[in-house]
């Protein structure tokens, strides 16, 4: 069995074993298991069943990340983007004057369309040249940017860092602040992020695994983490089962909106396979082996959930914790492949380590998730790394790296990230007399970002 598994995944040419695999593949799991509650919820606001919406993102985030694993060999997993299931289920399906009123279906419909179109890209071998093409003053930035980005998220989840308090509360009006670090949710999150600082310094294997574990063992004397059992059976997944209207969202108009999907899944997907790529050595001369099969297996991903009842399904900067715990293959993805499905069945015990803690703080209802705050932190400082491999010094790189790296935790999205980039780094080169040093793709989506702020 080692033997074959050495020639699928070529662990000893990686330098990894089937433990660190495994480690690796269940600390990612860990990190992004709080989709299977999340997704439900955010999907019932447009009218869909929060069982079969449950079941339809374990299984469709299952397949593309065995997918991943199989074809692109990354440990990359994959499941329903945040921010993609906001856009789907309050601004597509969400009533006026803020939604436009679409049935679920249809939206479903348009999720299909762009998957399609992905797919289709993808075995045309379109991906491979987009990622050659980025330079690596961007690559780079990306790397940093994703890292900041997933800090910031584990401050937020972990209650350290709280939006403005309400203007009744007669305090500054700022975007952010600092929360109650006194209180019990924060204690538990600096007690995970304490512990496995000091477990990677003394090179403990499987430390970030570790914290997260012993963060949700703590948790569970302070109430703030709740045991619901073991295991609960499966809900239905008929509600939702091939319930989408293709034809629906191609007779309504819906071609901003299938529009608008692609863009986000086509940018958050390469900007988070550059962003963990970088750190992890899988660049190979600025070039990411294997790309378009990792976009296949994305595009799969996305047409599966659209079929099964569930909305646009990307690669997931969670990964990155795994990669932090030394996976480097797709192997990682084959244990957080089975336990997404496994999770259809525990789901009780997946939602103690991934669920919400409700709680107030400075005048503001927080929804904590203090269990996986902790190794996104970690995550964060790991990913710093490659802001030394930009050259600062010249300033048609350094600058366009720098908005990219910025952009993208205050804005809190990969895809406006990637957009200030390419649209800076193309007018640099350009009025700097060096616009030949610009791949005519980055050209080209340089002026799509720019239309589609004045079009969405």
């Amino acid at each position: 069995m080692k033997d074959v598994l050495n020639t699928l995944f070529k662990l000893e040419e990686n330098n990894t074993s089937l433990r660190t695999e495994m480690v690796g593949g269940i600390t990612t799991f860990m990190t992004m298991s709080y989709i299977i509650f999340v997704q439900p919820a955010i999907l019932f606001a447009a009218g869909m069943d929060k069982g079969a919406v449950m079941l339809a993102t374990c299984v469709s985030s299952a397949l593309a990340t065995l997918l991943m694993g199989i074809l692109a060999k990354y440990p990359i997993a994959l499941a329903p983007a945040m921010g993609h299931n906001i856009f789907f289920s309050i601004i597509v399906c969400g009533a006026a004057p803020i939604g436009m009123g679409y049935s679920w279906q249809v939206a479903l419909g348009a999720v299909f369309i762009s998957g399609t179109v992905f797919i289709i890209l993808s075995i045309l071998r379109v991906w491979g040249k987009l990622v050659e093409a980025v330079p690596n003053s961007i690559k780079y930035g990306v790397a940093v940017g994703i890292g900041l980005l997933i800090a910031l998220i584990g401050l937020e989840y972990g209650g350290i860092v709280v939006k403005t308090p309400p203007p009744s509360t007669g305090t500054t009006d700022v975007l952010v602040m600092m929360g109650e670090l006194t209180s019990k949710p924060v204690l538990m999150v600096f007690f995970g992020v304490a512990l496995t600082s000091i477990l990677m310094a003394l090179r403990v294997p499987g430390a970030i695994l570790i914290g997260i574990v012993a963060t949700a063992l703590l948790g569970l004397p302070l109430g703030i983490v709740k045991y619901h059992g073991l295991v609960a059976a499966p809900p239905s997944i008929s509600p939702t089962l091939f319930k989408l209207d293709i034809i629906g969202a191609l007779n309504t108009g819906l071609i901003s909106v299938v529009f608008v999907f692609f863009f986000l899944d086509l940018f958050d997907t390469v900007g988070t396979l550059m962003g963990v790529s970088v750190p992890a050595g899988f660049l190979k001369n600025g070039k990411l082996p294997r790309a378009n099969q990792a976009m296949f297996s994305d595009a799969v991903g996305t047409v599966t959930g659209a079929l099964l009842g569930t909305s646009t399904v990307t690669s997931y900067i969670e990964s990155s914790t795994g990669i932090s715990q030394g996976a480097r293959t797709g192997l990682a993805n084959i244990f957080t492949a089975l336990l997404l499905l496994l999770a259809i069945f525990f789901s009780p015990l997946v939602e103690m380590f991934g669920g919400a803690f409700v709680t107030t703080s400075m005048g503001n209802e927080l929804v904590l998730r203090p269990v996986i705050a902790p190794p996104l932190i970690i995550v964060g400082y790991l990913m710093m790394k490659s802001v030394t491999l930009i050259d600062w010094e010249d300033v048609t790189e350094a600058i366009p790296a720098f908005l990219t790296i910025i952009v993208m935790p205050l804005s809190l999205s990969i895809t406006e990230g990637i957009s200030f980039g390419f649209i800076a780094y193309s007018l640099l080169k350009l009025v700097t007399g060096r616009g030949k040093e610009v791949h005519w793709i980055i050209y080209l989506f340089a002026i799509l970002f720019i239309v589609r702020y004045f079009i969405t």
